[in-house]
């Protein structure tokens, strides 16, 4: 491999490298002198700068996807998904700004943490090699153990981070297993060039085997059931804007490596690999709707919530012709800007260092509309839309992925989104009758007054119209989705059927 280079080669991963210098920017800002709105502000600027630089290639006519290092592949697919991220981050930045304002102890270095994780998540879904695979994902997923842990004097976000950083640990020690076995077989750490390789050796039990360690970590990084036993406890545990990081951002790029990965190793051929995709989503679905029902903590249902959406998004996957990767990325922008209003609303509501405590249980949004109106319609339109109804953004995810499903004959799996779905109903509904039903005399926990006016509450009212805006036309978004290709040459194959 080659590695002698010119700065113009890498000038593709250039949103990346913005995202790296913003973060020696704001760790030389912390060495000189502490300034909390100083480091958060440069922080979102970097972020801005790159999300611009990002719409720039997408919509620029002049980009040509390429190929740096034999590594990374810069397509429109990887720049898509690399904004998905940012925005999200820059969505997480806003709301630890106003969280974390009252912190006796040291705030700056969250977002220090929160930029080395963003630049590991959107080289993720460039990746088209094992190494930038492995090395990717755990420059995303460390800084992530220290965010969860961040307000360590609650004992819960502490937990949260050592139970993360366990977990987490084990699915990396299974995604490097299951990189070695399949290396032995193919003699290739690309993704592009092991593709004929790995075909003729399919009948090897330790291909398969590799190929399935590899999809047990993803899994296990996507919260797919039965491996999602970590999620309710670190989303219950961690503070609600790191929540918010890791339901959003983490999940994009895990899902964008996965996509990309199937499709160019030519595992979605392998009946096998197939059959293990299709017991995860329907798991999930199950698993997560099911024990969502009887949780009485916001933060939990919404974990439990994230286990069934990414079943969904399986099946999207499962059920994979050319129309179907575009509902894949639609499915995701509907999800993560979804996600982001409903934990945005949470963090709002909740400093642990105003109040004792998060608002988490259900018990402290009881008679919400009463106090805060339209922090109410926020969360009710974000309900809403997690449950798919019509006229709402998740709506317009969950019905293409449906389309997908019965497009390709995968019957059962489009009636387990919609019983899914129906179940979901339920507790989302609960969640609402709870917000509108008589108040407390003394609530235990409240939004600040001025809410909206702060950068956070803007921010997730931004997010609210989004998706309400999607919701009635969703044309532009389904558009792009669509234009947006993957390179790879199976992709090319099945745009042909």
């Amino acid at each position: 491999m080659n590695f002698t280079m010119s700065f113009s080669e890498l000038m593709p991963l250039a949103p990346v490298m913005i995202v790296g210098l913003t973060a020696i920017v704001a760790m030389l800002l912390t060495a000189i002198k502490r300034n909390h709105n100083l480091v958060a502000t440069a922080a979102v600027m970097g972020l801005n700068l790159s999300a611009i630089y990002l719409l720039v290639m997408l919509f620029g006519s002049s980009f040509a996807p390429s190929n740096v290092m034999g590594m990374f592949m810069v397509d429109q697919f990887t720049v898509l998904y690399q904004l998905i991220a940012v925005v999200a981050a820059l969505a997480c930045c806003t709301l630890s700004h106003a969280y974390i304002e009252g912190y006796k102890d040291h705030r700056e270095e969250l977002y220090l943490l929160m930029l080395f994780s963003v630049a590991g998540a959107m080289l993720m879904v460039a990746s088209s090699h094992y190494a930038s695979f492995f090395i990717s994902l755990e420059l995303m997923s460390i800084p992530v153990y220290g965010m969860l842990a961040y307000t360590h004097q609650r004992t819960k976000s502490l937990e949260a981070g050592v139970k993360y950083l366990v977990l987490s640990a084990t699915a990396s020690a299974m995604l490097l297993m299951g990189m070695a076995y399949i290396y032995a077989y193919t003699g290739s750490l690309s993704f592009y060039d092991s593709v004929q390789a790995l075909i003729e050796n399919i009948s090897q039990p330790m291909v398969i085997l590799g190929l399935g360690l590899i999809i047990f970590a993803v899994a296990f990084k996507l919260s797919l059931a039965p491996f999602h036993k970590w999620t309710p406890d670190v989303y219950a545990g961690a503070p609600a804007p790191m929540a918010t990081f890791l339901a959003t951002a983490a999940k994009v790029a895990t899902i964008g490596l996965f996509v990309r990965y199937l499709l160019t190793s030519g595992a979605i051929l392998i009946d096998s690999i197939v059959t293990i995709l299709t017991i995860l989503a329907v798991l999930s679905i199950v698993v997560g709707n099911l024990l969502a029902v009887k949780q009485v903590n916001l933060k939990r249902i919404l974990a439990y919530s994230s286990i069934a959406h990414f079943g969904y998004l399986l099946i999207g996957l499962i059920s994979m012709t050319y129309a179907s990767l575009g509902n894949v990325s639609v499915y995701v922008i509907t999800y993560v800007l979804t996600t982001i209003g409903a934990f945005g609303a949470i963090a709002l509501m909740s400093s642990p260092y105003n109040n004792l405590d998060e608002a988490e249980s259900l018990a402290d949004y009881r008679g919400l509309f009463w106090r805060r109106p339209v922090l109410t319609a926020v969360l009710t339109v974000m309900m809403l839309s997690l449950a798919g109804i019509p006229l709402t953004a998740g709506f317009i995810g969950k019905f293409l992925v449906i389309m997908a499903a019965v497009t390709t004959q995968h019957w059962f799996l489009a009636a387990m989104i919609i019983v899914g779905s129906g179940i979901g109903l339920y507790y989302y509904l609960r969640v609402m009758v709870v917000m509108y039903m008589t108040p407390p005399e003394t609530p235990r926990i409240d939004a600040e007054k001025e809410w909206g006016q702060k950068v956070g509450g803007i921010m997730v009212l931004i997010v609210t119209a989004a998706v309400l805006l999607i919701g009635v036309y969703p044309d532009p978004i389904i558009q792009l989705a669509l234009e947006t290709e993957i390179l790879s040459p199976l992709h090319f194959m099945l745009s042909q059927q």
